[in-house]
């Protein structure tokens, strides 16, 4: 069933005016949603509907200018607004009020959650009605555990949209696809074959007045704990029955259960955190990240994480996943390196030129690429050469795809409540073990590659 009223909670936050008033407008383009559609805005301003049409306006100029003004017109039409207290079940009922089901998007920090989907559990939502949550979902193991049970009590489970925007993206999808449907790669797809795979998501954006979010959740949470592991997923799943919603999930589910768990030994070896030092990154000069507004240094958080994870399965036995997430860096670089081992021998009688094949499936801007060894202009000499694809503009931007999904009641590429539990329960040590200082708080300068490069222990 087609739902056709959209409530955001968080309605005038970053997220609401940067993306998905953009991707409603993306819809209404490509004829997805009509003008019968409409879009309530729930949140704390003080405003009536006119002001928040003007917001509306204003923020689809700045963030949806590519889009046609037809497009952006109907989005700002179809816009109403209330001001609501999410933990208020009064407020939480007249935003949803209605026979005709809705889709609550809970665009909201994360310690939110329980207090609102308990205000919309006493509410009350219309049947069919679909609840979807932006990530971090909850702050650990057990708070994700808690939040599913509520939400079990709310709606049934194939109307909880946990939501990460990684997945919609055409590069992330083709992971999937270029593993499965090629017969060159498939067979090779193993530890026999490959000895790394680097899961990076590196930006030369700072902070960018997001304090409010990111000093109480940091790079683990906002990054490593959902979209790097959902990328993990995609790239060590087994191959799923249908890209169904059930086939797809489960084989997700099934390699986060097989991630070895982290000793605190583990943790200290295998992970490091650090937050930047004031320099000069992408042109201009960024202050320390303890120096940027609405930061409380006492928290110690974390704006680089670097985390090394092995799977206990018969397919990878012996690869290496690195996940690393950082900010304020010299260098955008967001990939998935697939490092294969080397050739067993070579009969030229020289090595030292030779690099190990790379296979880059490029996520920002989104591209393919393979890395392999050629001879040169000598039969004894080689070079290496980079055979790179780039990838045509999506039919529709990511957010898009997860509106239209949401809308349409397909969860395919949403995280099932038992998925995110695991994802919680891999990282869990690492952040216990952080919480307890086992691991330093290392700096970098913006600007830099990071971290120093650890010293080799004998």
């Amino acid at each position: 069933m087609r739902i056709g009223r959209l409530v955001v909670f968080g309605a005038t936050g970053d997220l609401t005016g940067r993306y998905l008033l953009p991707a409603l407008a993306a819809l209404h383009t490509q004829r997805h949603i009509d003008d019968r559609f409409r879009l309530m805005g729930a949140s704390r301003e003080d405003w009536d509907g006119e002001q928040y049409r003007e917001w509306v306006t204003a923020h689809l100029k700045h963030h949806g200018s590519g889009l046609p003004a037809d497009a952006r017109r109907a989005v700002t039409a179809s816009a109403d607004y209330r001001k609501v207290d999410v933990t208020n079940p009064a407020d939480v009922r007249a935003a949803v009020a209605g026979e005709d089901p809705v889709a609550a998007y809970l665009a909201l920090p994360p310690a939110l959650f329980p207090a609102t989907v308990m205000a919309l559990h006493e509410a009350g939502l219309p049947p069919g009605s679909r609840i979807v949550l932006e990530k971090p979902f909850g702050e650990n193991l057990a708070d994700a555990q808690e939040l599913n049970r509520l939400l079990t009590d709310l709606v049934p489970e194939k109307s909880v949209f946990r939501v990460d925007h990684f997945l919609a993206m055409t590069t992330v999808q083709n992971v999937l696809g270029s593993r499965l449907a090629n017969r060159v790669l498939e067979p090779i797809w193993n530890s026999t074959h490959i000895a790394e795979i680097d899961i990076l998501w590196d930006e030369t954006l700072a902070l960018e007045g997001r304090a409010g979010y990111y000093d109480h959740v940091g790079a683990l949470k906002d990054m490593a704990q959902n979209h790097l592991l959902q990328l993990l997923c995609l790239v060590a799943m087994e191959s799923p029955i249908t890209l169904g919603e059930r086939d797809l999930r489960d084989r997700k589910v099934d390699v986060l259960r097989s991630v070895r768990p982290l000793t605190d030994s583990d943790v200290v070896h295998r992970t490091r955190r650090a937050r930047y030092s004031s320099g000069r990154c992408d042109g201009r000069e960024v202050p320390a990240y303890i120096e940027e507004p609405g930061v409380d240094a006492r928290r110690r958080t974390e704006t680089y994480a670097e985390i090394e994870l092995e799977l206990d399965n018969w397919r990878w036995a012996g690869t290496k996943f690195r996940l690393r997430s950082g900010k304020a860096l010299g260098a955008d670089r967001k990939e998935v390196a697939v490092r294969f081992r080397p050739v067993p021998h070579l009969p030229f009688g020289q090595d030292k030129d030779v690099r190990p094949n790379v296979l880059r499936f490029g996520l920002e801007p989104e591209s393919m690429s393979f890395d392999i060894t050629a001879t040169g202009s000598h039969a004894e000499t080689f070079t290496q050469l980079s055979l790179t694809a780039g990838m045509d503009a999506p039919a529709l931007p990511a957010y898009s795809r997860l509106l239209l999904d949401v809308l349409r009641g397909d969860p395919a590429l949403s995280i099932r409540g038992d998925e995110a539990e695991e994802a919680w329960r891999v990282l869990d040590p690492v952040l216990s073990a952080w919480k307890r200082n086992l691991v330093p708080l290392e700096e970098y300068p913006a600007g830099s590659t990071g971290p120093p490069p650890r010293l080799a222990t004998a």
